[in-house]
């Protein structure tokens, strides 16, 4: 069995030693790389190839910012969940836009960090459960002058009010009472959505609906 190959980049020793030690606890988890900059962690991704890269972003020099820039331009890019301290939703967004493919902040339980390396190591995006809320605070804020108008013009008006509290974290049962429709009906809507914007879980289609601005 495959592991799942994990660089940690971070500018604390100690900080870097102990998600090594929590990661390869796991069976499927090894950590092929460690970095104390954005600069040596661009190094070592090219040089070994992780599958994932656990990047916090307050370093010195190349910070966690600009190296996520670089590793998302590769031909090839590269996985990259974000570690922090910082709980504001403008860092959220901001390392979204950049193609951040997980937010997980430092003081979370060891199983939430591994269920994201996970879940982002299949192709899936992760936003730390209480998280969610700054996501859609800040959905609800910015206006963002971009749109792909291709998959958003495809989707009915019906469909737009499913998405928007799908990003609001509504389960189907809640939509469903909400809307006043059947909940067999919103598990159309979602496969729908899913379908026509090429998305895979909830998660991705909260992030589509937070970064095109969609409201109901």
């Amino acid at each position: 069995m495959s592991k799942i190959r994990v660089l940690i980049a971070d500018d604390h020793s100690m900080v870097r030693q102990g998600l090594k030690q929590i990661l390869e606890l796991e069976s499927d988890m090894a950590v092929v790389a460690q970095a104390s900059n954005g600069e040596e962690a661009v190094k070592l991704a090219r040089e070994n190839g992780p599958d994932i890269i656990l990047m916090d972003i307050n370093m010195p020099g190349m910070n966690g910012l600009q190296a996520i820039k670089v590793l998302k331009e590769e031909v090839n890019p590269y996985k990259v969940i974000v570690l922090t301290i910082h709980q504001d939703r403008e860092y959220l967004f901001k390392t979204l836009q950049m193609g951040a493919d997980g937010y997980v902040l430092k003081d979370a339980e060891s199983e939430v960090l591994i269920e994201a390396i996970r879940s982002v190591y299949r192709g899936q995006s992760y936003i730390q459960p209480n998280m969610t809320r700054e996501l859609v605070r800040e959905f609800n804020r910015v206006t963002l002058n971009e749109r792909e108008k291709t998959d958003e013009g495809s989707l009915t008006s019906r469909e737009i009010e499913v998405l928007c509290l799908i990003a609001e974290g509504m389960i189907n049962k809640e939509i469903a009472k909400k809307l006043y429709i059947s909940e067999k009906t919103v598990k159309n809507h979602v496969s729908n959505i899913f379908k026509k914007l090429n998305v895979s879980d909830r998660t991705q289609a909260a992030i589509y609906a937070f970064k095109h601005n969609l409201k109901t």
